[in-house]
């Protein structure tokens, strides 16, 4: 009797590691990041060219929110930026300073959404290896008259599939660029100094909108 139980038991473990297995493989393959990134350009690009030609103002706040954000890792851009000072802020002083560093990123890709003329963007072939879990998606904006800006952006793939943590404009990290700043205010201010500081800039972009 027990060796028919154990048998049981085995044959419904066999079985259930086959059935999870099998449902796996019907769900669909993966997005690949670059193919993730093209196909979000292309809904914000369209829905610009459509406003653009009805000569009507795009609500830019509400495409950032629902097309831009969810493919960004705020947090893990914000501890690369505050660099060796992100240990120590305490839990709370890091939910401040992804929130605010999160405002500043939002409201510069906000302008560089609203000064959109109908700028053709390019995606290159994809240089990763099978199981790569960090890649450089890399792109091109051409532009009339002038020489084509180079738009890359590194990504993880995470639990909540492909992320952005750094865009790098014209081969220049957008993430970096802060980090000299950023470190300079917390030698002179501490964490909370640097959180007052983009705060108040935050301030400043938001009433130099509604102007």
């Amino acid at each position: 009797m027990r060796r028919m139980l154990a048998l049981g038991l085995a044959a419904s473990i066999g079985l259930g590691g086959w059935s999870a297995h099998a449902q796996r493989l019907l769900l669909p393959p993966p997005e690949r990041p670059d193919a993730l990134m093209r196909a979000v350009t292309a809904e914000v690009v369209a829905v610009l060219k459509q406003d653009l030609a009805a000569g009507q103002a795009t609500d830019v706040a509400l495409l950032v929110e629902t097309k831009i954000l969810p493919l960004f890792d705020f947090r893990r851009m914000t501890r690369m930026a505050v660099a060796r000072n992100w240990p120590l802020a305490s839990p709370e002083q890091q939910l401040a300073l992804v929130e605010q560093f999160t405002a500043l990123l939002v409201r510069t890709y906000s302008s560089a959404l609203s000064s959109y003329r109908d700028q053709e963007i390019h995606y290159k072939p994809l240089r990763a290896a099978a199981g790569d879990t960090e890649v450089l998606v890399r792109s091109t904006i051409r532009r009339s008259g002038v020489e084509a800006l180079t738009l890359d952006y590194d990504m993880e793939d995470t639990l909540a599939g492909w992320k952005v943590y750094d865009v790098k404009i014209a081969g220049i990290s957008l993430v970096i660029t802060y980090r000299e700043s950023f470190a300079a205010m917390v030698r002179e201010a501490g964490i909370d100094g640097l959180i007052r500081s983009l705060t108040e800039k935050n301030r400043q972009n938001a009433r130099a909108q509604t102007q």
